[in-house]
């Protein structure tokens, strides 16, 4: 996201408070308009009202003075006095025509004698002599109902006038405002009508209600209407549209709209401008300390208008003219440090929080076989890739990084795995490069870099390596032999005055087979060293293969004739010329008569054989043993792994080391070859140890 700059910022929050400001005038000013043009629309209306119920009070009072005046005539007191109610009928219709009166009726002694326009709606006259007006309830409205007693008789007038919409009208007309008079049941007819409620209320309350009804567009009045006994007749109502109160309110609230934008915009431009004026020197000190943050520091800080401005300007010129002589310190040192660094034997890198590289010397990059520019940045334990037993790392549970952390420093020896498959053991060395603070609990060290240094062990751990186990191994080997030459020359001494030349020869023979049986051992050893030490190699002669077979033959016929075992040799012939170590070889073949020997019963038969195919040669050697089982098969040409027991027969006394095998096959790979176990031919107790050599390239042979 962009960021604002300090002018912008300026503009922006005066911008932004002026609106608040003004929107919030604005709208209480809007608010505040809109009550009080309500309240004037409801006053107007509630006086319209007021004037309208007025209005018909004048109304009735004008009946009951009109039926007085019908009654004051004197041919009205003839026609009345004389019950002429054939002269009195038009009479009356000229009376009531010229009054505007609804009906106008004379009634003597409760009847009606005659009657002009509707007819009374009852008879009754009271007995009062004054003129009496009543609000009255018709059919389809209200009526204003006037009694007059006819001077020196028995007889009343009754003069009466409804209130409908003309009349309604002709009081619109005097009060300035829509009117409209209803009858009780009338007026609460429809209950759908939004003005129902106000009028039920004035009906219900009996006071006179005012309201907007903002469904019908009006405000609204409600006053009741009364009978003399008190009993509510009807309802006045008086209405004032509200779309001249809004246009009105429109045109101010537009008035103040357009009044409130041109102070905003004469606000923010004088905003803007205040804005600059306060940005610009701070912008120039922006500028100026962005160019220290990119490392310039031979540039002058430009002095700065202004009490604050002009301190800051200072205090960064001041603070630009230490940093430069911190950096050049710090340079000096740096470059000290990187010739110590590069000078020293061991490799040191180091790791941030995070155990990620952020500094190699080349040593240590040399010793890891990485290019420093690709370690930086890495998690360490994937440059150095260590493995410990098992082919698990070690980062997680045994990081001497980690224990640094809390002990201060940690050592520990770590196997790698370098990037061309080579294996290398260090010693590595971690401590961290700040001092211990205080915190928390306890102590804890500082964690934002740490410093390791490590020395390469590789040779030191495989001599150690090496030492260990030809030593473990022939403390183990060695015994049984020596102590049965140990016997047999204790034997020879103890009897060498008297002893026989049979007896002399056995022991001998005995002695023969130890020393045999110790050379076949200290042969395996010394090859199993040099496999592990990777310094095992063979030499590419010709050579013929039933040479290396008699020569096999030969160095263990001793160990044959001891368990008065037979051999039959029956190689194909001729065989191929092969190229390679002829002496590797007879010590693959010895080491399988070996194993025949030892692993086949007493007076058994082992057989030499071999076949001749169009580019490999095989030889193979077959015992009438135990037998193997196919799933231990696979496992008898690793390093000290051994044929386990199986039938009667067992396991010979003498198990030897289980070297054998694997370097029957370590020196077969070398030659190109493999080796494979199968079954005899004959029996299923028979295994069969196959040697398969590639055939020699024929110019090779010439060549050679």
């Amino acid at each position: 996201m962009r960021r604002l700059s300090l002018s912008q910022l300026l503009i922006a929050i005066n911008v932004g408070l002026l609106l608040l400001a003004v929107i919030w005038v604005v709208t209480a000013a809007v608010g505040r308009l809109e009550r009080l043009s309500d309240e004037q629309a409801l006053a107007r209306v509630t006086q319209a009202g007021a004037g309208a119920t007025q209005a018909v009070e004048r109304l009735l009072d004008e009946t009951a003075s009109e039926a007085r005046r019908v009654a004051g005539q004197p041919a009205v007191e003839r026609d009345v006095a004389g019950r002429d109610a054939g002269d009195l009928a038009p009479l009356l219709e000229r009376l009531r025509s010229a009054a505007l009166l609804t009906g106008c009726a004379v009634v003597a002694d409760g009847a009606l004698l005659a009657s002009a326009g509707e007819p009374p709606l009852d008879s009754a006259t009271g007995r009062s002599l004054e003129c009496e007006a009543s609000l009255q309830r018709a059919a389809g409205g209200l009526l204003a109902r006037a009694v007059c007693p006819v001077r020196g008789t028995r007889a009343a007038v009754i003069a009466t006038r409804r209130l409908d919409a003309a009349s309604a009208d002709r009081l619109a007309a005097q009060i300035g405002s829509a009117v409209a008079l209803l009858e009780r049941d009338a007026a609460l007819r429809d209950t759908e009508d939004p003005r129902y409620d106000l009028r039920w209320r004035a009906l219900a309350s009996d006071a006179p209600s005012a309201r907007r009804i903002d469904a019908s567009g009006v405000y609204l009045f409600e006053a009741p209407l009364r009978s003399p006994s008190g009993e509510i007749l009807g309802l006045v109502e008086t209405s004032l549209a509200t779309t001249s109160i809004v246009a009105s309110r429109r045109d101010l609230v537009v008035s103040l709209v357009a009044i409130s934008a041109t102070v905003i915009a004469l606000l923010v431009a004088l905003s803007v401008l205040v804005a600059r004026w306060l940005a610009r020197p701070l912008e120039t000190l922006s500028h100026a300390a962005a160019r220290i943050g990119e490392g310039d520091l031979t540039t002058p800080i430009p002095r700065a208008p202004g009490l604050e401005a002009g301190t800051l300007a200072a205090s960064m010129e001041e603070m630009r003219g230490r940093l430069l002589q911190v950096t050049a310190e710090v340079e000096r040192r740096q470059l000290e440090a990187e010739a110590v660094l590069s000078g020293i034997a061991e490799g040191v890198f180091a790791v941030d929080r995070e155990r990620r590289i952020r500094y190699l010397n080349p040593q240590a990059a040399a010793l890891l076989g990485v290019a420093r520019d690709e370690a930086l940045g890495r998690f360490c334990g994937d440059v150095l890739n260590p493995r410990g037993p098992g082919g698990a790392r070690p980062c997680e549970t045994n990081c001497p990084i980690v224990h640094a952390r809390f002990g201060g420093q940690a050592r520990a020896v770590e196997h790698l795995s370098l990037p061309d498959g080579r294996r290398r053991t260090i010693a590595i060395t971690s401590a961290s490069s700040e001092p211990r603070e205080p915190g928390g609990d306890g102590e804890t060290p500082g964690r934002s870099r740490q410093v390791q240094v490590i020395r390469d062990e590789t040779d030191v751990e495989a001599s150690r390596r090496l030492r260990d186990v030809v030593l473990a191994n022939i403390s183990h080997e060695f015994k049984t032999p020596l102590t049965a030459q140990l016997a047999s020359i204790e034997l020879l001494r103890e009897k060498l005055a008297g002893i026989d030349a049979a007896e002399a020869e056995m022991l001998v023979t005995s002695m023969q087979r130890g020393t045999l049986r110790l050379t076949q051992l200290i042969d395996n050893l010394l090859e199993s060293v040099r496999l592990e030490s990777g310094q095992s190699s063979i030499r590419r002669r010709p050579l013929a293969l039933d040479e290396v077979v008699e020569d096999a033959v030969e160095l263990t016929a001793p160990l044959i004739a001891q368990r008065r075992q037979t051999l039959a040799i029956d190689l194909p012939y001729p065989l191929p010329p092969l190229t390679g170590d002829a002496g590797r070889l007879t010590q693959v073949l010895v080491n399988l008569l070996a194993n025949a020997n030892k692993f086949s019963p007493e007076g058994s038969s082992i057989r030499i054989g071999g076949s001749v195919g169009d580019a490999e040669v095989t030889v193979w050697v077959e015992d009438e043993g135990p037998g193997l089982r196919a799933a231990t098969a696979a496992s008898l040409f690793e390093r000290f792994v051994r044929a386990p027991a199986s039938g009667d027969d067992g396991e010979p006394e003498q198990g030897g080391m289980g070297l054998g095998l694997s370097i029957v096959r370590s020196i077969v790979d070398r030659h190109g070859g493999r080796v494979e176990v199968r079954a005899g031919e004959r029996t299923a107790r028979e295994t069969r140890m196959c040697v398969i050599l590639p055939r020699a390239n024929p110019k090779e042979h010439d060549g050679a």
